[in-house]
């Protein structure tokens, strides 16, 4: 029993001597938060904290956030620039390269500071993202500088907060917006250059064993007018790769057009007489209507014309030789044409479809 009692109180003494560290909100009141957006293929994501502005409006501008750099008091730096948030670092991660405001930065987490004046305010991306806040802070570790307006008189925001806005498919805009103030800078990626690395990377893990993966591979660079090249090994791999390629429609198609691109033509047009029979009618008016979009139109009439031989009295093929006549010129034969497959519409979207493409025959108007 006393070996027990001596056991017990050297555990309680041993613990009394540890602090216990119990999780509790950040001082002050300042609330962490985090947000993500993906800009193109690219995951931009930023961690804060959130300091209120609790009645000092007028205050916080110049005084609550110092203007320029200053000596904080502490740590090693004498010229820190604001934090761009409260507690700790504020950072921003970047999944691959962007460029800000028109200057390139690498894919990374960095520390995100800004010195703040009254009519300009330089934002700070710096390579050291772990330490505490700006105390610590040293240009030597900046990996980049833009100088942005502030925006003036908005409608006051109580807790500091950054947001994305004018979003588009390459860039976005991060807005720091806290009391009647706020700091844009633009976020760009290049996107289809991101979006071929990926392909590129993808294309080998377990994806690259699909002959559908190489096929939409190239039919990106298609679709893009870039990197024909590597397009076109794509596109013969999807066909001919070992347990992989597969020659169909799309995969042979896909490399027509890559062909065709590179003034390869008579190859391209090869290779599509290769094709057609393999097409289902869906691909087979789908690229009907390419042909007519090319300007194609003799070689689109006499695609429809087959297909309305091969697939008698059906809606797609009623419909690919009113666009062939429509294309040709010959509203009339077109409108004959375009009557037969109102009466097969298989739903009420392409009825109206239809309609709509009757009247604009009616007023003399390509439907294309």
């Amino acid at each position: 029993m006393t070996k027990i009692t001596v056991l017990l109180t050297a555990f309680c003494l041993g613990s009394l001597s540890a602090i216990a560290q119990l999780t509790f909100p950040a001082d002050g009141g300042n609330k962490k938060a985090s947000v993500s957006e993906r800009v193109g293929l690219t995951d931009v994501t930023i961690h804060y904290d959130r300091p209120a502005v609790k009645g000092r409006e007028g205050k916080v501008w110049g005084q609550l956030v110092h203007y320029g750099f200053k000596d904080l008091g502490f740590g090693t730096s004498k010229e820190s620039p604001w934090r761009a948030g409260a507690n700790e670092n504020t950072t921003i991660t970047f999944s691959t390269d962007v460029t800000i405001d028109g200057k390139p930065l690498t894919a990374g987490t960095y520390g995100l500071l800004m010195a703040v004046q009254e009519n300009d305010v330089t934002v700070i991306f710096s390579k050291n993202s772990t330490s505490w806040g700006s105390y610590f802070y040293d240009p030597n570790e900046d990996a980049l500088r833009v100088t942005v307006k502030p925006l003036k008189d908005r409608p006051s925001v109580e807790r500091l907060k950054y947001e994305f806005t004018n979003e588009t498919d390459s860039s976005a805009v991060v807005m720091l917006e806290w009391e009647k103030w706020a700091i844009p800078f633009t976020v760009s990626v290049n996107l289809v250059q991101t979006q071929l690395a990926s392909l590129r990377n993808e294309l080998r893990g377990e994806k690259g064993f699909r002959w559908d993966a190489y096929q939409q591979a190239a039919a990106y660079t298609a679709d893009h007018k870039t990197n024909l090249e590597e397009g076109l090994r794509w596109a013969d791999y999807s066909i001919n790769g070992q347990f992989v390629g597969e020659k169909n429609f799309n995969t042979l198609s896909t490399k027509a057009r890559l062909l065709s691109l590179m003034n390869r033509s008579t190859e391209a047009d090869a290779l599509m007489k290769e094709a057609l029979p393999l097409a289902t009618l869906q691909q087979a008016y789908q690229y009907g209507r390419q042909l007519i979009n090319q300007k194609k139109t003799k070689e689109a009439m006499a695609l429809f014309q087959d297909l309305a031989k091969k697939y008698p009295n059906v809606f797609m093929s009623n419909m690919g030789l009113m666009r062939a006549y429509s294309a040709m010129g010959d509203y009339k034969i077109a409108a004959d044409w375009g009557q037969k497959a109102l009466a097969q519409a298989p739903d009420a979207n392409n009825k109206a479809n239809v309609e709509r493409l009757l009247g604009l025959l009616g007023q003399g108007k390509d439907v294309n």
